[in-house]
């Protein structure tokens, strides 16, 4: 046998080792990984028979269809793909509409690699074994022993139909008066105004707005408007202290100030809604019984709140 020199069975040994230790190359990522994104970040809105113009991430088939507009997705072509470019913010209103924060690169490269693969499925399931059966999968019970809404009952709503405009880079471009809809301490937040008051639904200007008793009423690409459904969902959600995921109340802003535009129903309530007016409450054009007014008021320790003016409208 011919013997190999010294310096080859080094070169040889070296190579071997190089193939051994050489990093897989990945492997194109599946409708598996890319639903997990889409399920943490996007289906909150895009699922269902509300999903914004049709379209649903919550299934293959869903995000195959595309939208009212057209597909979002186009089969190795993830540069003219929709979707890309909103995850990106190439397309605006950037998605998903409760960024920032975005999706990050690693995730944007996943569904971009996806896409330019041919957006293949999930890979086959292994065979059961026989006399085996399949495992079902089903979610933890709730904790939640009330039957008050919590705010991911509601964050759907807010998120499908609100988001679009309230949020940091809507289709209107900033947030309408900096007015946010993308998650629970946003829409909660009082600094320019209170627009929900914890137990407080009538004097909640959201509520007002999606049921029409203040102008402009919203959403404001209505109609459609919210069904009578989802405003008592949001309605029941505020009059129970417009709770968290975990059922815990939303602290009542004392000392924010709120505005909205009803019908003086009585002396001294619109809508329905009562107000504290005293000697400090201005009041314009001598707003009567039936009279459309606009209420500036400050939220009081115990939700109240104390009319600063009422102006007929």
């Amino acid at each position: 046998m011919k013997k190999v020199p010294a310096g080859h069975r080094l070169l040889l040994i070296a190579s071997f080792l190089a193939l051994l230790t050489a990093p897989a190359i990945a492997a194109d990522p599946t409708w598996d990984d890319v639903s997990m994104i889409l399920q943490q970040r996007c289906v909150v809105c895009h699922q269902g028979p509300a999903a914004p113009k049709g379209l649903r991430l919550d299934s293959l088939d869903g995000l195959r269809a595309g939208s009212e507009d057209g597909p979002v997705a186009l089969p190795e072509k993830p540069a003219e793909s929709e979707l890309l470019k909103r995850v990106r913010g190439k397309s605006l209103p950037r998605m998903p509409l409760t960024g920032p924060p975005w999706l990050n690169d690693e995730e944007i490269d996943l569904i971009e690699r996806w896409v330019a693969a041919g957006m293949p499925a999930a890979a086959a399931a292994a065979a059961a074994t026989p006399g085996s059966a399949a495992i079902e999968t089903t979610p933890e019970p709730s904790t939640v022993t009330s039957n008050s809404p919590r705010w991911s009952n509601v964050a759907p709503i807010f998120l499908s139909r609100c988001a679009k405009c309230h949020s940091p880079t809507g289709m209107m471009g900033p947030a309408p008066e900096g007015f946010l809809t993308t998650g629970y301490a946003e829409i909660l937040a009082s600094g320019e105004r209170a627009r929900i008051v914890p137990g407080q639904p009538g004097a909640s200007e959201v509520v007002r707005r999606i049921k029409g008793l203040s102008r402009p009423r919203m959403p404001f690409d209505g109609p459609p408007w919210l069904d009578d459904d989802q405003i008592d969902l949001i309605e029941k959600w505020i009059a129970a202290d417009a709770p968290d995921d975990q059922g815990q109340p939303a602290p009542i802003p004392v000392g924010a100030r709120v505005r909205f535009e009803g019908t003086l129903t009585e002396r001294w309530k619109v809508d329905g809604q009562p107000l504290a007016v005293g000697s400090g409450t201005r009041l314009d054009k001598d707003p009567g019984v039936g009279a459309h007014v606009q209420v500036q008021g400050i939220v009081e320790q115990n939700g109240t709140i104390r009319a600063t003016r009422i102006r007929g409208r």
